[in-house]
């Protein structure tokens, strides 16, 4: 005898420059409420993964990393935070679900969430003005603060706010990721602004790389786009149409998660897409943009390429925005070299959609580099509210 699907109450949202299903997490089947294979299980279908066709035809994932998403969030326990934020990158053509890091372009669509789905006391949303919503990122153990616009007591979605990889305007969203260092606040892992990583011959003939290796936002490794043999403003067909190049990042961005001390051995990386991320850098140039835009030289700090989840993003991440960010603000990285050295507070980058600008606050005591804030815009607005339907295969 067949059941009826199971019906969960959802939100689908886009934020920044990806899209995810959100949940409150009393909404979520009481199995699922709880870390574990349920949970996994309940969100692979919502999503429509393992798809061996890697397209999500039947579930609510688009079949990119931007896509392919899903949110959980709750009032809050922690003190002085309104809601806890849990992140899960769904695998598209496997049964995985990375809880490792956090999805900074996601970050901004929380606050309005927590808003919408009642998790805000009423007494703090004004009639007119901005709501500014603490987040806790549980994935992480993190606090973002975002400022979420609010008109006749309502969330604010529409406005004249343009985002490079987003096609409409909306409302602006200022977003704080508060001592964004990973772990103990060490930036860097290594203890070095730039490593020099040994890679086998077979991916690059000189069988060395420079690299920052940093960890803000995200966990990200930086290498110098010359040294790959690209120019920088590569758009995503160069890279994702190419599977050896694919295959390489992939191989490098194991290598620098294991220097990292993120995994003990290199075939560990392959259980761990979402973090860490791997970019390529290279100075300031003329370059056309996906969507046929022409951008100057003199219009950016440098350009940035960065990969998620083993494809060339289409846009930039926000996490790895982050890292750009900081590692922009600390003289001698590879991205404060590209940018053109020097003591900054922000930067702008081009990446394949457009460009992108972030500030960082970083100090030096005691001889180590401490990052207190980064600080971006970006928009976010709710695409459905209802139910997601899946076959009811899960104990409730």
């Amino acid at each position: 005898m067949f059941k009826p699907q199971l019906k969960i109450p959802a939100t689908y949202m886009r934020g920044g420059t990806s899209k995810g299903v959100f949940f409150r997490l009393d909404d979520l089947p009481a199995a699922a409420q709880l870390p574990g294979a349920v949970r996994d299980a309940i969100l692979l279908r919502v999503i429509g993964s393992p798809d061996p066709y890697a397209k999500q035809i039947d579930g609510m994932g688009g079949a990119t990393s931007s896509t392919s998403k899903t949110v959980i969030v709750s009032r809050s326990q922690q003190s002085d935070h309104d809601v806890d934020y849990l992140f899960g990158q769904v695998a598209i053509d496997k049964a995985f679900i990375d809880w490792s890091g956090n999805c900074g372009n996601l970050s901004a669509a929380v606050g309005a969430f927590a808003i919408t789905s009642g998790l805000i006391d009423t007494a703090k949303i004004p009639t007119n003005g901005h709501c500014t919503v603490r987040i806790w990122q549980a994935n992480i153990n993190k606090t973002i603060v975002a400022h979420i616009p609010i008109t006749q007591g309502q969330v604010q979605e529409t406005g004249d706010f343009e985002l490079d990889g987003v096609t409409f305007a909306s409302a602006e969203i200022e977003v704080e990721f508060m001592d964004p260092a990973a772990g103990d606040g060490a930036l860097f892992p290594t203890g070095k602004l730039v490593d020099q990583l040994t890679v086998p011959t077979s991916l690059v003939a000189s069988g060395v790389l420079n690299a920052t290796l940093i960890n803000a936002g995200i966990p990200t490794i930086f290498l110098n786009a010359d040294e790959l043999g690209y120019q920088g403003c590569e758009l995503q067909d160069a890279i994702n149409n190419d599977e050896q190049a694919l295959a390489r990042f992939e191989a490098l961005r194991a290598i620098g998660a294991l220097k990292m001390g993120l995994i003990d051995q290199l075939e560990q990386a392959s259980r761990r897409q979402h973090t860490p991320k791997i970019a390529f850098i290279a100075k300031a140039q003329d370059y056309v943009t996906s969507s046929g835009k022409n951008v100057g030289a003199e219009e950016i700090d440098l350009q940035v390429r960065a990969l998620s989840m083993g494809k060339l993003h289409h846009a930039m991440m926000g996490t790895a925005a982050v890292a750009i960010g900081t590692a922009a603000a600390i003289p001698g990285t590879l991205v404060n070299m590209a940018a053109g050295g020097g003591q900054r507070t922000k930067v702008c980058f081009g990446h394949p959609s457009g460009t992108l600008t972030v500030g960082a606050e970083a100090q030096q005591l005691s001889g180590q580099w401490q990052v207190t804030k980064a600080i971006m815009s970006r928009s976010a607005r709710i695409l459905m509210q209802g139910q997601v339907f899946i076959p009811n295969e899960f104990n409730s």
